[in-house]
């Protein structure tokens, strides 16, 4: 009886360059604020709602990974009394097409086909709870808390992605919640390289009541970060966020470039960057695995940031990002809001995915 069909050379698609008009990001920052006039006030942010608000929001924003994985399961399970091959084999190809990924769902299938032999599992349903466990494991890596520490001088952490990715909202947006921690934030505009992406970050800069050290567009992205890192220093500024060039990742000269920044920051701290997140579009699907297997050789990733969880999103990458390249997911973006970025906890993603929608 066959359970499941291993193709370790099935590779990952190629990825395209992510493109975004800077100047829609830009007037879309500024037209919140203009909305929301008080936003840049120095209070703190709203505290944020409940553990069932937070799912119920994941849960609309994974509605494409719904429909695919849970939803479909619901109605394949639906009267099964016995597990056989065909049952395990549509689980798989439902994983496969919600993104999870061959090597993950691999994964996951051997764990669920050895839970048969060791007959823990008697009836579908079991199955269905089985799958979710399976797949609460496989985000392990994830359950490490990002955690900055305190008194020991200023913190880099690096961002790095693709244009598109949400990276500039996402420093914002990062540099609140320091702020709201009570933690002096100032950021680097790195991306010297996209139109107007420095404006855009001096934009959330002044909305945050936060310095940006910026130079022009062209310059050297690590002489600006050089410049930063010492400014933040001397001025004994807890945390640095830096924001960096995300055009082509697969071109040499932007890893090259990345490189080079880690190399003059550790002219002045060794250590430095002390976190190196990474960015990924939750609408990339597998693309953004091809992404950070890239990033990751090129600066030792430690962290992903995924966005844009809030429409169209494929959740999947989730998994193949934790599962295949151990990387934690550190933070969700499940909104527009300055507050909608949150941790990720693995056992809420899976809620979202699998709880009713009742």
């Amino acid at each position: 009886m066959r359970f499941f069909k291993r193709d370790k050379t099935a590779d990952s698609p190629p990825v395209g360059e992510e493109a975004s008009s800077a100047a829609t990001e830009v007037s879309a920052v500024r037209s919140e604020q203009q909305a929301n006039p008080d936003a840049s006030d120095a209070s703190p942010p709203p505290p944020p709602p409940q553990r069932e608000g937070l799912i119920a929001r994941l849960r609309r924003g994974l509605g494409r990974t719904r429909s695919t994985l849970s939803d479909g399961l619901g109605q394949l399970f639906l009267g099964k009394k016995t597990l056989d091959g065909d049952l395990l084999d549509e689980l798989e190809t439902r994983l496969l097409m919600a993104d999870v990924g061959i090597e993950t769902t691999g994964r996951v299938i051997e764990g669920l086909i050895q839970r048969v032999k060791r007959r823990d599992l008697s009836d579908a349903n079991a199955l269905y709870r089985a799958l979710q466990e399976e797949l609460i494991s496989v985000l392990g890596p994830s359950k490490s808390a990002f955690d900055l520490p305190r008194d020991q001088g200023t913190r880099v952490v690096l961002m790095v992605g693709v244009n598109g990715a949400g990276k500039t909202t996402t420093i914002g947006k990062l540099a609140k919640q320091y702020q709201a921690e009570g933690r002096k934030v100032m950021l680097a505009a790195g991306d010297t390289f996209r139109a107007a992406a420095v404006e855009q970050l001096q934009v959330w800069g002044e909305r945050n009541q936060v310095p940006v050290v910026a130079q022009s567009t062209g310059s050297d992205a690590a002489s600006v970060i050089f410049d930063a890192l010492q400014s933040a220093r001397a001025r004994q500024m807890d945390v640095l966020i830096a924001d960096t060039a995300g055009r082509l990742h697969v071109k040499s000269n932007l890893m090259e470039e990345l490189r080079k920044i880690v190399r003059v920051m550790q002219k002045i701290d060794a250590s430095a960057p002390h976190e190196v997140l990474l960015v990924l579009d939750g609408a990339t699907g597998q693309n953004g695995l091809a992404q950070a297997k890239h990033f990751l050789d090129a600066v030792g990733v430690t962290g992903v940031v995924l966005t844009k969880l809030d429409g169209t999103a494929k959740g999947g990458i989730v998994f193949a990002v934790s599962g295949q390249l151990g990387l934690p997911i550190r933070f969700i973006g499940i909104g527009e809001g300055v507050d909608d970025l949150r941790a990720f906890e693995p056992t809420d993603f899976v809620a979202a995915l699998f709880e009713s929608n009742e």
